[in-house]
């Protein structure tokens, strides 16, 4: 759930799933080469230390941090709760990470972009952009698989996310399971950036970037608590 005790997981093309979302992914993989479109995972199962590090980094100023437009900010500049709200625009707290769940994976369009060269910013998936045709095809076909973009504009505290995909049918379960007293535990002994505000804030943080999400067809909805 946190990222501590692995999920049953199983490998698909390199990447660790949820048995349930890694056969129906497989079935939307198919669909989608039929259009010519070919569907690679570039991020799927992380646990909590590799979240961590992937926080710590950006905290540290050893990776970048950008602001809304996908620009690196000056996060010398920012307060330790700026620095903490600018993180959170693009990525999770270990342990409220959808990843650490095995429901949930980053998608490219391998026949338009290399990983190598994948960025995961807005403009490489809108007009004009290599995974487009991608973004477009899996708004149209993607809840006929069981999946569903659960970071959307004004429906969501994570910024949209056009490469973020949710196996639902798993996923509203855990989100439904999610005990922030259990992580504020979690948090407390770890080596983490911003400590500090981040267990001053945490219950709103859990309500913001945890539960509010876009609604998925299962009509799972949560609502958001003002901090």
């Amino acid at each position: 759930m946190y990222g501590f005790d692995e999920p049953t997981l199983v490998d698909h093309q390199g990447h660790r799933l949820a048995p349930e979302c890694a056969a129906q992914l497989s079935k939307m993989q198919g669909a989608a080469a039929s259009d010519g479109i070919n569907i690679a995972i570039c991020s799927s199962y992380r646990d909590f230390n590799r979240q961590l590090g992937i926080w710590n980094a950006k905290a540290n100023g050893k990776r970048p941090v950008l602001d809304a437009a996908s620009r690196p900010m000056d996060i010398e500049t920012l307060s330790d709760n700026e620095l903490l709200d600018a993180i959170l625009r693009w990525s999770a707290l270990p342990g409220m990470s959808r990843h650490h769940w095995g429901t949930d994976l980053d998608l490219f369009d391998a026949n338009a972009i290399s990983q190598a060269s994948l960025e995961l910013i807005d403009s490489e998936y809108q007009l004009g952009g290599p995974c487009h045709g991608l973004h477009q095809w899996l708004v149209a076909h993607a809840a006929d698989f069981g999946f569903y973009f659960p970071y959307q504009a004004g429906l969501s505290g994570v910024s949209p996310e056009p490469w973020h995909l949710s196996y639902y049918p798993l996923a509203d379960s855990h989100l439904a399971s999610f005990d922030s007293q259990a992580l504020k535990a979690r948090l407390e002994q770890a080596d983490i950036a911003l400590k500090a505000p981040i267990l001053a804030r945490l219950e709103a943080l859990v309500s913001r970037y945890v539960y509010f999400v876009a609604p998925s067809p299962n009509g799972q909805v949560n609502p958001i608590i003002n901090e």
